[in-house]
């Protein structure tokens, strides 16, 4: 028998909010009424009245809401909108990882998003992914003013380091902290050690800035700064991430610039010199990440297949003979991931029947708005005429009564509809918008990290299978029907099974583009027939190595005066041309030749438009012009 979720409903409604139309009973009602859409128990509804969503997290109904969490009184947390939740981005996102991490859920109604389902999850996860690739973006924007306002010397944020404070904009030596930051140099110099230096300064009474004991750690940080020596480093770290390590970038990307010094340059040199030597003996490898197909990729023996330490190939430990190469793997899932995502005609199918549905509920919703303002106003002038006596109290009575019956039963009935609207456009994920995401996360899959490609594999594919001459792709995203449509639910058609998709493909070459799908794969494919580097192919194509990589990754397209190098190197013409029709062979000759619109015109004496409205059989050229573009594309094989 199955166990129903239990869950809580989260009701936070500012004061300026507290009106009929969007009251907390409104908001508790909508989250109830979806609650039972899905069939679960709620256990308790928090109740936040009045209080702004800046901060919510000390507030004593979030610190019951969490602990119910911790305790396992609910598994989800059912709430209107993101913004009901809390306005700040910190809390939101701490809410976020402490229910992850008690494998709970959040459902917010508004933005269609459940994360007990698997349209929710897989929703999260290509948005999690997409914000990175921004997040990334933007982080590069900022990281690029950073040099510059370094070499200013302007502040870069947080605090000056100990023994320093910044006044006004300017880094000055601190009075109380530089002694005890020279004292550092000297014990370490004296005793060689960073936890007997922190011990001997703990018992000699210093403490860092906050207060806390020295600790070897802050001693090594301390000694390893050179603005001791009066050299300010800035733009030399870089963070990998959220709750993850600081790491020292390149030194050509760091920022000098000269400061007061607190201990000699040769003081610090010796210091630096010793840590040298110490961490020379005590060095640890890093730990590698895993793999992206690890546990995905299977043996046709029934092995998983695995990339050993300092190995490049995907490998099964009983047929030693079977074997493919990571990044071979990788291209070929990329080619065949849009087929998955953007082409499964049972998408469209799907798409079309649940806008319907969710149209058709969303206009019985507009109708009850529209009555309940139309009865309220009734109600209201009935109340203006009982109030100027111009209506006894039994004719008020008579005609209140009807509409306040009807109001109630108006806003009994709004919940529930905005409840099985909730429940359809969570199931459903918006279609155009998960379209539209998995269409950006094609687009972008070069330019997502390692752990969100990861994350992306793992939630689209059930196995791929390889063995010496075929490969074998199963996607699989097929969320089950008993848990996406309660036997309560009837009346709610159900979530789709997104899709199905099982590909096999011969192995060909190594390295060989299965599909042909865009210059840079007939350039692949050409320079793999022929046992060519990319360094090699860059030579005969007369371009840098990155321009071939560019091409054959699909970053960027060869440019009009490329086309002819290609040509010659591929043997072949691989565009694409009706040669019958005269702006095709027009085309056609400019590829050839590496004339672009413009050059091509000079040569008839016409502008770069004309010679595109030719190709594009938008105009047809004059008889004298067609005369002499005929003798020109008769040399044309």
């Amino acid at each position: 028998m199955e166990i129903k979720k239990n869950v809580g409903i989260w009701v936070r409604v500012s004061t300026e909010f507290q009106v009929k139309d969007d009251s907390p009973e409104h908001h508790e009602r909508r989250g109830k009424q979806y609650a039972e859409a899905k069939g679960w128990n709620v256990m308790e509804v928090y109740k936040l009245d009045a209080v702004s969503g800046k901060s919510v997290m000390e507030h004593f109904e979030t610190k019951r809401m969490l602990h119910d969490l911790k305790s396992g009184r609910i598994t989800g947390l059912i709430f209107s909108k993101l913004a009901r939740l809390a306005r700040n981005t910190k809390e939101l996102l701490e809410f976020s990882e402490i229910f992850r991490s008690h494998d709970a859920d959040l459902i917010s109604l508004s933005e269609s998003i459940d994360t007990s389902s698997s349209a929710g999850r897989l929703f999260y996860t290509m948005i999690a992914a997409l914000s990175e690739w921004e997040r990334g973006e933007i982080a590069e924007r900022v990281a690029a003013s950073v040099p510059i306002r370094a070499k200013m010397g302007k502040p870069l944020g947080g605090a000056a380091p100990y023994g320093y404070k910044w006044v006004g904009k300017k880094l000055k030596v601190d009075q109380d902290e530089a002694p005890v930051r020279k004292l550092v140099y000297e014990l370490f110099l004296e005793h060689k050690r960073k936890s007997t230096t922190a011990r001997m300064l703990n018992e000699k009474g210093h403490r860092t800035r906050n207060g806390s004991p020295f600790s070897d750690t802050t001693i090594g940080r301390l000694l390893r700064d050179p603005i001791a020596k009066g050299l300010r480093r800035a733009n030399y770290t870089k963070s990998l991430g959220t709750n993850k390590k600081w790491v020292i970038k390149p030194e050509s990307e760091w920022v000098l610039t000269s400061c007061p010094a607190v201990v000699e340059e040769e003081l610090w040199n010796q210091c630096n010199r010793i840590l040298d030597e110490q961490e020379k003996t005590n060095r640890k490898p890093t730990k590698k990440p895993m793999h992206l197909f690890t546990g995905i990729v299977f043996c046709t023996c029934g092995n998983k297949m695995y990339i050993p330490s300092g190995g490049t190939k995907y490998a099964c430990a009983k047929d030693k003979d079977n074997r493919i190469a990571a990044s071979d793997l990788e291209e070929i899932y990329y080619t065949y991931l849009k087929s998955f995502l953007l082409t499964d005609e049972q998408v469209d199918t799907y798409l079309l029947k649940a806008n319907s549905v969710i149209k058709t509920k969303e206009e019985q919703l507009q109708i009850l708005l529209k009555d309940q303002k139309r009865v309220q106003g009734e109600m209201d002038k009935l109340v203006q005429l009982h109030l100027t006596t111009e209506m006894p109290q039994d004719g008020f009575r008579k005609y209140y009564k009807p509409l306040d019956e009807q109001l109630k039963q108006i806003e009994s009935t709004i919940p529930e509809v905005q409840g099985e609207i909730d429940f359809l456009k969570i199931e459903y994920l918006h279609g155009d918008q998960i379209l539209s995401d998995a269409k950006n996360l094609y687009e972008r899959w070069q330019t997502l990290t390692h752990e969100s490609k990861r994350q992306i594999i793992e939630q689209l594919t059930e196995r791929i299978t390889i063995d010496k001459e075929n490969i074998q792709i199963k996607f699989s995203y097929n969320p089950s029907i008993s848990q996406i449509a309660p036997e309560s639910q009837h009346n709610l058609i159900h979530a789709l099974p997104f899709s199905n998709l099982k590909i096999s493909l011969k192995r060909e070459i190594k390295g060989m583009p299965l599909k042909l799908n865009s210059i840079g794969d007939h350039i692949r494919k050409r320079r793999v027939e022929l046992k060519l580097t990319q360094e090699a192919a860059a030579l005969q194509l007369e371009v840098s190595t990155d321009t071939v990589t560019f091409w054959e990754s699909r970053r960027f397209q060869p440019k009009i005066h490329n086309v002819p190098k290609i040509i010659k190197f591929l043997g072949y013409n691989p565009y694409q041309i009706e040669k019958e029709i005269l702006g095709a062979r027009v085309k056609y000759y400019r590829l050839m030749h590496g004339l672009s619109h413009k050059k091509f015109g000079i040569l008839f004496q016409v502008d770069a438009s004309t010679v595109g409205s030719w190709e594009n059989e938008r105009s047809s050229p004059h008889a004298s012009t067609k005369a002499k573009l005929e003798v020109l594309l008769s040399t044309l094989v």
